[in-house]
Formats: C-alpha cells, structure tokens, sequence
C-alpha cells in the first residue's frame, strides 16, 4: 500500500501527468481554448478518474490478468457515459464545444495508466485519493493554459462563464484591454504547444532550482569526517 502523503502531493509536481509524465495531451490542447471549456472538460476528468479508480480497486482480485485491461476499459467507459450525459442534461452548450472529446476520455491514457498502475493494486481509499490528486495535477495544467490561451487569444479572461454557472456568473469576464485585436495564434494548435512548452519549461526550471537548493542544504548538514587525518610530510626529518 503505497504512502498517502506521497499519493497525495506526487500527482501536483514530481510527476504531474501532463507536465512531467506527458499523457493526455491531446485533450489538453484541444480543449483549453477557453477557461470556461477547460473547467467542463477537469470536471468530468476529475468525476471519471475517481470513479474508474474506485470501480478498478474494488475489482482487482476478481479479474484475470487476460482480461484485467478491457475489464478497466469497460468500467472507465461507463462513468465516461455518464459525464457525458450529465454534461448533455444540465451545460449542452458546452457539451456541444467540446464535442469529440468527451467520449476519448475512455482513451485517455492518464485514467488508464493510473488504474493499470496503481488502483489495480492499492485498497479503495487509496485509490480514490490517487484518482483524485492525478485530476487535479491534470486540472491545474489544463487551467493553466486555458487561462493563458484566452488571455493571449482575447485579451479576456472567465469570458462566457454563465454557460457553466448560470446567469450569475455572466458579470465575471475580466477585459485587460477596451479594443484588443484577437491573436489568433494562441487559439490555434501551434499556440496551445507554445503555451504548452513555455509551462513545462518553467517547471523544470523550477525543479532545477529546487534540486540545487537541496543539494546544497545537504551539503551544509554533512557531518565532519571523524577520527584522526593522515597528514603528509615532506622532507627530511632529523
């Protein structure tokens, strides 16, 4: 059983599955044209990987090896249909933006990896907790570059925000300029892999600075050699 504390802050940095581990970076770039598409499309990631872990833990002693990988599939498909359809009854405008790419979430090979990895052979507490950090370090990338492509893109950010919170939250769009000319690079695919580059290289600049830092606190902890030194003489003693 693996370590909660670890479980829980691994999945945010040390080996965040976009910005470290690059998976499912095709709904990543896809889908973070806008904020208000990207937190539809973290909710149902963060509603199906929990689940499908959940789902995965409590089947791993019942099912052979021969069949272990579709039987995930099928239980990931499942509560993919069923985000799907909640996403259909209550946000059909934002349904329909993100279109394809609700359904490849049973291919997103984040959620499979994580239940092949770790739900398949942890406890459920465990498990739902890994499915749950994994989202979240997903969650954090995709907001993000979302917020970085609508402000690149529009000059706006939270644009659109009532098609997802209702009529309240259509005050919350924040212009940073009266007349912005739209940038159309950054709402392209070759903009979401700039903007994409630019996070995971400040991230690795960040884990740099940090390994750094840790070496050289340890370097300063180090205790003396203890016991006596040999010390060389040369020349001729009398």
């Amino acid at each position: 059983m693996s370590d909660i504390k670890t479980v829980i802050t691994d999945p945010l940095f040390s080996k965040n599955p976009i910005a470290v581990q690059i998976l499912g970076v095709c709904s990543a770039l896809a889908v973070t044209t806008s904020l208000q598409v990207t937190l539809v499309m973290c909710l149902a990631l963060t509603s199906v990987t929990a689940f499908s872990n959940t789902g995965v833990s409590l089947i791993r002693n019942h099912v052979a090896d021969a069949v272990r990988l579709p039987a995930f599939v099928m239980i990931i498909a499942s509560f993919t249909t069923v985000a799907e359809l909640v996403m259909q009854a209550f946000t059909y405008e934002l349904y329909e933006v993100l279109g394809i790419f609700i359904p490849l979430i049973v291919t997103n090979c984040a959620i499979l990896g994580r239940a092949d990895a770790f739900a398949s052979k942890n406890p459920i507490l465990p498990s739902v907790v890994d499915g749950v950090m994994m989202a979240l370090g997903f969650t954090v990338v995709l907001v993000l570059l979302g917020a970085m492509r609508e402000l690149l893109g529009q000059g706006e950010i939270f644009g659109n925000m009532d098609l997802l919170f209702g009529a309240s939250a259509a005050d919350w769009k924040i212009s940073l300029f009266d007349e912005y000319p739209d940038f159309l690079f950054a709402i392209l695919p070759p903009g979401a892999f700039v903007c994409m580059g630019l996070i995971i290289a400040v991230k690795n600049l960040i884990d740099d600075r940090l390994d750094k830092a840790s070496k050289a606190a340890k370097a300063k902890e180090a205790p003396a050699a203890a016991g006596s030194k040999r010390v060389r003489v040369t020349g001729k003693i009398s």
